[in-house]
């Protein structure tokens, strides 16, 4: 196990800057996941850690020892790629075996023939046996590992991709998005088998992926990335439920959080779609601000009240244990969107509704993205908004 120090790192492919200045601190035995959107630089990230490319600028750390000049297998970090990168004409066994057969096996012990005849290389390759076989045991893939890849299902071949990782013990594992390419269901399945074997393994993993379902159900820790820059570190609960930038808050969700806009009214309120929401602000009357609010806050009323958001409903969506109704708003470009237990009332298209929700869980955004806390200390703030 290895803590991994990254300072100001920064990386660029021509004149496309990748990275941008990057500094994060992962814990040893730290399950943190890199999220976001494709080509937002997480991917070139994890190679920078592996070795595989080289940055431009800072540093890299591993276990508190700078590796940056360190190759690939010097670094003591094992990769499992979205491709998982199996050799399709080697067995199972094979593959999780290819590593430890290139760290204790020389050159001419490798050899089909002659190496098998040299001394001592019968104890080595059964060591060999007994690593591979506990590593498959583990993963429960034993029964398959006289198969070649292509005989096996794409649960079977990604399990053989961390077994071969597995078997170097590595004080670091990096994974590339290694559930990309499995069905929804065998996803789920593999999430809480990956998470179970951090767990065991109690190893430091760097996961990278653009789904926030995979993040948030996995991780001790996600880092949300954009443009090539870290918006925010952070557990998946205060990922969601406080969100540091408006980039982060509507990345993460699903249905998407409504962002409303809002005018301040008073000094003690704002109007927003047409209600009138409680928010203390010494903003000068009519600044502009952007209102989030979480399609689970929402609940129906049986009347309009002043602080009730009132439209036409646009869309129905029955998802089993929600349903979605989508709302015109005056003033609003798109619909707002609301989640409710199935067993609300029924909404039908065209019917007008009104939505209370609780103001103290609306999140505050000034008009360039940045998150206002809505407490006495942030007053600065939402002067510099207005500038």
């Amino acid at each position: 196990m290895a803590s991994v120090t990254i300072s100001q790192l920064s990386k660029s492919f021509g004149a496309t800057e990748v990275l941008r200045g990057v500094s994060l601190e992962i814990a040893d035995g730290e399950f943190l996941t890199l999220l976001g959107p494709s080509g937002c630089g997480k991917s070139t990230l994890l190679r920078l850690i592996a070795g595989l490319e080289l940055q431009d600028t800072g540093s890299i750390a591993i276990g508190g020892a700078a590796v940056d000049a360190l190759r690939p297998k010097q670094r003591n970090v094992a990769m499992v790629f979205q491709t998982y990168a199996l050799y399709p004409h080697l067995t199972v066994a094979e593959n999780i075996a290819v590593p430890l057969r290139m760290r204790r096996l020389s050159l001419t012990q490798r050899l089909p023939l002659v190496g098998r005849l040299l001394p001592g290389v019968r104890a080595i390759r059964d060591d060999i046996d007994r690593d591979v076989a506990a590593v498959a045991n583990t993963l429960e893939i034993d029964h398959v590992l006289d198969r070649k890849p292509g005989q096996l299902s794409g649960g079977q071949r990604q399990r053989v991709a961390v077994g071969r990782a597995m078997v170097r013990q590595p004080a670091v594992f990096l994974m590339d998005e290694p559930l990309s390419n499995l069905d929804a269901k065998l996803r789920v399945q593999m999430r809480a088998e990956i998470a179970a074997l951090h767990r065991r393994l109690g190893a430091t993993f760097i996961y990278v992926t653009h789904d926030q379902i995979e993040a948030m159900t996995m991780s001790d820790r996600v880092a949300v990335m954009l443009d090539g820059e870290l918006l925010q570190v952070a557990t998946p609960k205060e990922i969601y439920a406080d969100p540091a930038d408006r980039r982060v808050a509507e990345f993460i969700g699903s249905p998407k959080i409504n962002m409303l806009t809002a005018r301040v009214r008073d000094a003690a309120s704002v109007e927003i779609a047409g209600a009138v929401m409680p928010l203390a602000t010494r903003a000068v009357l009519g600044t502009e601000l952007q209102i989030g609010l979480r399609p689970e806050l929402f609940r129906p009323l049986e009347r309009a009240a002043e602080t009730s958001l009132t439209g036409p409903v646009r869309f129905v969506e029955h998802m089993g244990s929600d349903t979605f109704i989508h709302v015109a708003l005056a003033g609003e470009r798109g619909a707002l969107v609301a989640r409710l237990p199935a067993d609300s009332q029924g909404f039908a298209v065209g019917e007008t509704v009104h939505l209370g929700f609780n103001p103290d869980r609306a999140l505050v955004f000034a008009r360039d993205g940045t998150r206002l806390r809505k407490s006495e200390s942030n007053t600065l703030s939402f002067r510099r908004a207005m500038s």
